[in-house]
Parts: structure tokens; sequence; C-alpha cells
């Protein structure tokens, strides 16, 4: 049994941490959200008054937050982390965040006797909810290796991707290149529906061709294409990710146009106000251009 600090309880971060908390661990947590933070109570965690205090009670300390700003606040701000964490302690941030700022906070918890790795998740809210998240792991590997069995406790797929920031770097590219399939496959499943197509056909065919990919085998199929828009993951985080992923590769001296074009998408359909229905609301825009439903049949 390990006393672990989880601070950030939204759709991600509230399942994580009872998954923590189911495996018998201690568990001290804080949020903004005084709603969240009560359903984690009544789970049994204890309610701390800010990320300092909830540092100073634990062994392992997890962020689980929107964006770096939110990161370098809770972890180096006033009542933070870095203030109340112990020596010997490790901090866990599983956001989606840059690598330049992961390393920036790794160092000033070195600073402080502790340690940080980084590790970010892939999948989606249902998998947090199960445990099965994959978790994109950066930092030193006997550190990793002392809160392994914490992270296992919130995901299945465990990737080691070297060194601290290395995670999120990961995570970044692999959610621009996600974000770009569904925006590919929205632009393509509309315009063969408007050209007299059937979905049924597209999909016969691109599944025995290169054009196959997961996002049209599993997270199109599961939520756009049966019209379902909640939010799995958000539209507006999906757009952060790629933000970043592309401030990266341009600090590297690279270009990404067509990364470039996804950031470009995502933000006129924010502007029309779809930032919180899922990522797949981009299907729905294609739609409603084409003046067509790209739709699964209804299961009998």
């Amino acid at each position: 049994m390990t006393n672990v600090g989880f601070i950030g309880l939204g759709i991600m971060g509230g399942p994580m941490a009872r998954n923590v908390a189911k495996r018998g661990h201690r568990l001290t947590v804080f949020d903004l959200n005084a709603e969240a933070v009560a359903g984690l109570v009544a789970a049994g965690a204890q309610a701390a008054p800010s990320p300092r205090a909830v540092a100073a009670a634990s062994d392992v300390v997890i962020t689980m937050l929107p964006d770096a700003p939110d990161v370098e606040a809770v972890a180096l701000g006033k009542d933070g982390i870095a203030e109340g964490i112990r020596p010997g302690a490790v901090y866990i941030d599983m956001s989606t965040i840059d690598p330049g700022t992961s390393r920036k906070v790794g160092a000033a918890i070195k600073a402080k006797g502790a340690e940080m790795i980084d590790s970010p998740v892939g999948k989606a809210a249902e998998h947090a909810v199960t445990g099965t998240l994959t978790l994109m792991v950066g930092g030193d590997a006997a550190v990793i290796a002392r809160v392994r069995p914490i992270l296992d406790c919130m995901g299945t797929d465990f990737i080691h991707c070297g060194g601290l920031g290395n995670g999120h770097a990961m995570k970044i590219v692999n959610n621009l290149l996600a974000t770009t399939l569904v925006a590919a496959n929205a632009e393509v499943l509309a315009a063969g529906l408007k050209a007299g197509l059937t979905l049924a056909t597209m999909l016969g065919v691109m599944e025995k061709t290169m054009a196959w990919n997961a996002q049209l085998a599993v997270a199109m199929q599961s939520r756009p294409l049966v019209g379902d828009f909640s939010p799995g993951f958000m539209l507006k985080l999906a757009h952060k990710d790629c933000r970043l992923a592309l401030t990266m590769i341009r600090a590297l001296g690279l270009e990404a146009p067509v990364g470039e074009a996804t950031l470009a998408a995502c933000a006129d359909v924010i502007a029309s106000g779809y930032g919180a229905n899922d990522v797949g609301v981009l299907l729905k825009v294609r739609e409603e251009a084409a003046g067509v439903k790209v739709r699964l049949p209804a299961k009998r």
C-alpha cells in the first residue's frame, strides 16, 4: 500500500484515481471542482486543500491536467507540489503537455530531492474507467520501476519512451496523427456519400487497402458513425495536442503542412461551437457541408 496523491479529477483523471484506490492504495486528492472531489471522498479518498498538501501527504504524486500552464502552476506555483513534495518521493505527470515544460518542472522537483517521470495516456475515457489505458512513459528506468505498481493500476499497455519528456513527445506526435486521421476520414466519407457511394461500400473497400486505419476501424464506428458526438476525447483537447506537437516540430526546424491543415480544421470547427464535443464532430461539420449523414445501420 502506497500513499498516492492525485490532482486533476476530470473525465480521465477521476476514473484513473478511482482505479488507484481500488487497488488498495491510500489516496489524497485535490481538484477545483468540489463535486469531483466529493465523489472520490465517497470512494474512500482524503481531500486536501491544495496541491502542496497533497504532495506533503504522498509518496507518489500524480497530476492529470488540461495543459502545460496548468501543470506548471500546480507544480511550481504558490502552494504547489514543489513546496510540499517529500525528499525521495516521485511526481508523475500524466497530462498531455510539451516536453520542455516537463523537463523544466522535473528540474525543480529534482532540486527538492524528489524525482519526476511523465506518463501521458492513450485511448479514451472508457479505458480510463476500465484501467486499460496506454501509458507512454518518460524518465529514469529505476524511478519508473519504483512506481510501476501505481501505473499498472491505470493502464495495461506500457511503453518506456526514453528520458523525461519523451513520454510527452510521443503522446503529442501520436495525437497529431490520430486527429489528422479523423479529419481525413471525415472528408473522404462525406465526399464519397455525396458522390453516390454507400458507407458499407467505402468501408468494405478501405478495410482491404492501405487506406484502413484504427480511427475507421474502432473509434469512429463507436461514436460519430452512429451519430454520437458526446466527448470521449474533446475536440478542444485534440486541438491543444496538435498545437503542442506542431510547436515542437517548428522548434526542431521542421515543417508539417498536413498537420498544420489539421490544426486549422480543428480551429474552424471549435469556432463553430463544437469544442466540447468529441473529436469525431469533425465528421458532423463535413456532413453538414455536403448535405449528407454518414451513418452505420442501426443494430437490431
